[in-house]
């Protein structure tokens, strides 16, 4: 028995949602992005989501009749038994939300539902730039850093469903506080979050004089930084000089307990090019063991903000067939 025609998918983040339509070989027909209003609370982001799916389908010419399901790549943590996402820390007013039985009540249709790490992970290693590999470990670099495993072809998700948590690898054990309670961790230092903060303090000291001027007319980011630091300012390349070497500590930690053949990088602050990615590479390479480093690749993911929901679009496509 064949699977469905078509497909639906939402990626549901802190301050959008991403939804889209699309075949099981991951064409997609028509997609939409909106604010998540995550302030306004559940039932607000919920209206969100459906009627993101909605104008995904009029996109395509579709009606949620033609669906076969829709998968849902929300942020954690997750029961994914139970379908429940139990107090998301960017979400507020959550609590234990049973997000899979209220938004298969709201569409008339079966939902599945997945970590958002882990749906782009399985986004990049079916449809973008880990495809055709067995062992692959995604890592998206932006707001915070975080990630998705793949063994045997197949997501790991460990034994609650959280593996993946690839921001809180310490790499630098007096480091400062990060948001899980621990000192240290890669997401503390090598995020956009982080990168932004690192350079307000150099302002604030007195140097990086050309994101200084620019700080003046707009928020401090990390783009901004890369911006400053691509504009000669020598305080903001040596300050992505050293988070591209730290960030690389960490690919090593996640090569040597995974061996994996390809690590995919997404996100952000990749975007900030050699300044960044140049160190990052170096320091894998030569802080992995030899064996583990032997074939290894280092790739830029190739889908953007569509990873996740052609994660589930993969994801969901297998359960069904």
């Amino acid at each position: 028995m064949g699977g469905p025609s078509y497909l639906g998918a939402i990626d549901l983040g802190a301050t959008k949602v991403f939804s889209l339509v699309a075949t099981p070989e991951g064409l997609i027909l028509g997609k939409d992005r909106r604010p998540t209003l995550a302030p306004r609370g559940p039932r607000a982001v919920l209206a969100q989501m459906e009627g993101s799916l909605r104008a995904s389908l009029r996109r395509a010419h579709l009606s949620m009749r033609d669906l076969g399901a829709v998968g849902i790549a929300s942020p954690g943590p997750i029961d994914l038994v139970a379908g429940v996402v139990r107090h998301p820390p960017n979400l507020p007013g959550w609590g234990a939300l049973p997000l899979r039985r209220l938004m298969e009540e709201r569409l008339g249709l079966p939902v599945v539902l997945e970590n958002d790490a882990t749906a782009a992970a399985v986004g990049e290693h079916t449809f973008g730039a880990g495809r055709g590999a067995r062992h692959m470990v995604y890592v998206t670099v932006s707001t915070g850093i975080g990630g998705g495993i793949i063994v045997d072809g197949k997501p790991y998700r460990g034994k609650g469903g959280a593996a993946g948590e690839l921001g809180h690898i310490i790499v630098q054990a007096d480091g400062p506080l990060c948001g899980c309670g621990a000192r240290g961790c890669i997401e503390a230092l090598a995020s956009g979050t982080a990168i932004a903060r690192r350079a307000q303090e150099l302002i604030a000291q007195g140097h990086a004089p050309i994101l200084a001027e620019m700080a003046g007319q707009q928020e401090v980011t990390a783009a901004l930084v890369a911006k400053a630091a691509k504009a000669g300012d020598r305080d903001c390349q040596a300050l992505l000089e050293e988070v591209g070497r730290l960030f690389g500590l960490a690919l090593a930690s996640y090569a040597n307990a995974f061996d994996p053949e390809v690590i995919v990088v997404g996100g952000g602050v990749t975007k900030a090019g050699p300044l960044f990615w140049r160190p990052a590479r170096r320091t894998l390479m030569a802080t992995a063991m030899l064996q583990i480093r032997r074939g290894l690749r280092l790739l830029r993911a190739r889908l953007g903000d569509a990873a996740g929901a052609l994660g589930m679009v993969a994801i969901i496509g297998q359960e069904m067939v």
